[in-house]
């Protein structure tokens, strides 16, 4: 008998022991192999209770292919036996992942299951032993926003602006209207402004699309895009007064005097009406800058309308306005039966200084002198 026909042979019955539950027999006939299959030496091992000579042959495995998917699960089984936890999941975790990217075979499905089911009780576990350990301390929202990220029940969203970041700012999606003193001047106008805006709807009952195709540059990527649906009547834009506007809605630019606007030339200020038809989804986007921050005063705020900046999601209230970071991912929608409509304008953000501010105009006029601006619709 060559040497090929004898291992054969005593894989085989390896794999005969195996199926009868005679592991301490797989385990001796493995021995005599001179190259036992891997897999099989880690079940024999397995079975015989030896979970070093089992972890041994799995990473032998993995040395060979770090991707292997049976022997990452028996990595996880293997490490949840010692009581290894968080090593167990670390394994599943991996396993998961590389069958996510390339699929498995249907006898591995149960495996998976299994690993997830794990990573599931390992998961609830960790958060009731760390919630045991802040128990009894008062309300700390950012200890709450920290744990809810290390546990995986949040993400992390950053300030990703698509044209200029400034950088050394905090990463805050909204900012609370009470810290700003222009705030409730603005806010006591909210009716006079409704009574505006009812006025000029009488007289047109569409607004201009909020995103739309530009003449000279490609089309926008927006399912919104030379849409009604998302709706805006400017007040001021590219810098300028829209004078017609402006005329007709004298409460509105008496608001807006109020506000901290950047005056950048043929670029800031920004400020219109937002208005959202019924059903309607603004898809997650980024805004071009996050040297600003952008500010929504409600007019018409029916129910089931909301805006999520980052990983917090708030409704918009008539008179309360809202101030976030139009620079981290944010999305919004009018899930009612009725137009919702906002005063949206934008501040210079709080932490950049006079002079910053004075540098930052002169740097945003030079990139617009060089070449046509990019539309920014204040998003």
């Amino acid at each position: 008998m060559n040497d090929h026909a004898r291992e054969t042979m005593l894989a085989e019955a390896v794999v005969a022991a195996l199926r009868r539950g005679d592991a301490v027999v797989a385990l001796a006939t493995l021995r005599e192999m001179t190259d036992p299959p891997a897999m099989l030496m880690a079940q024999a091992c397995n079975r015989n209770g030896d979970l070093d000579g089992e972890a041994a042959a799995l990473r032998s495995m993995l040395d060979k292919d770090m991707r292997n998917l049976p022997a990452l699960l028996g990595m996880g089984q293997n490490a949840l036996r010692r009581g290894d936890e968080r090593g167990s999941t670390s394994w599943f975790r991996a396993a998961l992942a590389q069958a996510a990217a390339t699929g498995a075979p249907p006898q591995i499905q149960p495996l998976l299951q299994q690993a997830q089911a794990s990573i599931a009780r390992s998961s609830q576990r960790f958060e009731d032993h760390l919630t045991a350990a802040i128990r009894g301390l008062p309300p700390l929202p950012r200890i709450a926003h920290a744990t809810d990220l290390l546990l995986g029940k949040r993400d992390v969203y950053l300030q990703q602006p698509s044209m200029f970041y400034f950088p050394d700012l905090p990463q805050r999606a909204f900012y609370e209207r009470e810290a700003f003193d222009w705030v409730a001047p603005m806010e006591a106008m909210t009716d006079s402004i409704v009574a505006e805006l009812t006025a000029v709807r009488a007289e047109e009952a569409e607004f201009a699309p909020y995103v739309q195709t530009p003449a000279d540059r490609p089309a926008p990527n927006n399912p919104l895009r030379d849409d009604p649906s998302w709706g805006a009547l400017y007040f001021w834009q590219n810098g300028a007064p829209v004078e017609e506007n402006a005329r007709r809605c004298p409460s509105v630019m008496a608001a807006l005097a109020h506000a901290p606007m950047p005056v950048i030339e043929s670029r800031s200020p920004i400020a219109l009406w937002s208005l959202l038809k019924p059903g309607t989804h603004i898809q997650p986007h980024h805004g071009l800058l996050n040297t600003r921050l952008i500010c929504h005063l409600p007019l018409l705020a029916p129910g089931d309308c909301a805006l999520r900046v980052g990983a917090e999601t708030r409704a918009w209230r008539k008179g309360e306005m809202l101030i976030f970071d139009d620079s981290i991912e944010h999305e919004a929608w009018n899930r009612s039966q009725e137009t919702r409509v906002v005063l949206l304008f934008e501040v210079w953000r709080p932490e950049i200084g006079a002079e910053e501010r004075e540098a930052l105009t002169r740097l945003f006029q030079a990139i617009d002198t060089f070449g046509p601006a990019q539309v920014d619709t204040g998003g």
